[in-house]
């Protein structure tokens, strides 16, 4: 018999088990994907956020930085994420939406158990270079002031503007830097200038006067920070690390529902958050 012929059981089980291994990680990353485009048009959810929760937030400033220099690195993290992303603006969008409007509050622990989950390897993460007294300080001061930032948003009066091209592409603008700055939720932004409603009912009627200076504002905003972004990602990780820490956590804490209409919704809320942690 010669030693082609000879089979190798062993190996084969483990080639089949590392490709089962590869598939669910890329249906993960699909999922994770989806979340994060369905946090894009929900208010208060921060795309950015679940982009760091998920791991995929440094990746995705280097690729935006240096496209053509490290495309190749990163194409292969990305690329389910792009695919879950779309998947999830465009056809759970909706699904979450009706979960948010039968309730805000179970829907919101939910979010936040998601979150919450990921906030220890986050900090093992953030302290992976070192933690100087500066990256603490980074963190406390990023936390208040967002957190600060975030309740006036909440609890302002809101801005009644007309809606033109113009401010679409301001809308895209603040996508941009929702996206690249977590924790800066867009919808509640666009919500207190009095813009969401509009922008979200031109993007379901596929209207162009909307859609393209939306997308013109995101890139022109993500190109301009992303470069930013990762140069101080290379040169102060700790700091940098711990300020978007800050931005998550402040978050996290502003979008915590503070009233309950009763010990079901209650219970239902504790559920979610576990479930999602």
């Amino acid at each position: 018999m010669s030693e082609k012929s000879i089979t190798n059981p062993t190996g084969s089980r483990n080639t089949n088990s590392l490709s089962k291994r590869v598939i669910a990680r890329w249906f993960l990353q699909v999922i994770q994907g989806a979340l994060i485009g369905v946090s894009a048009i929900l208010p208060g959810i921060s795309g950015g956020v679940l982009c760091v929760v998920f791991g995929v937030y440094q990746p995705m400033m280097e690729l935006l930085a240096h496209p053509i220099k490290t495309f190749k690195t990163h194409a292969k993290l990305l690329l389910p994420i792009l695919i879950g992303w779309i998947l999830g603006f465009l056809a759970l969008a909706r699904l979450v939406e009706w979960m948010f409007n039968a309730s805000y509050n179970i829907a919101t622990w939910l979010f936040i158990g998601l979150i919450a989950g990921m906030i220890p390897s986050m900090f093992k993460e953030a302290g992976k270079e070192g933690r100087p007294k500066s990256a603490w300080g980074t963190l406390i001061i990023s936390t208040i002031l967002i957190y600060l930032l975030l309740i006036f948003i909440q609890h302002g009066s809101p801005v009644n503007l007309q809606p033109n091209i113009w401010w679409f592409f301001v809308c895209g603008l603040l996508w941009g830097i929702s996206l690249v700055i977590p924790g800066l939720s867009s919808s509640s932004l666009l919500i207190y200038l009095g813009l969401y409603q509009p922008m979200t009912a031109g993007i379901a009627d596929l209207s162009l006067t909307v859609i393209l200076p939306m997308i013109i504002g995101i890139l022109f905003i993500i190109f301009l920070l992303a470069r930013a972004i990762n140069s101080l990602f290379k040169n102060h990780y700790a700091i940098a690390f711990h300020i978007i820490l800050g931005f998550v956590i402040a978050s996290t804490l502003a979008i915590m529902p503070v009233e309950y209409v009763s010990l079901v919704n209650t219970i239902l809320c504790i559920v979610c958050f576990v479930g999602g942690l």
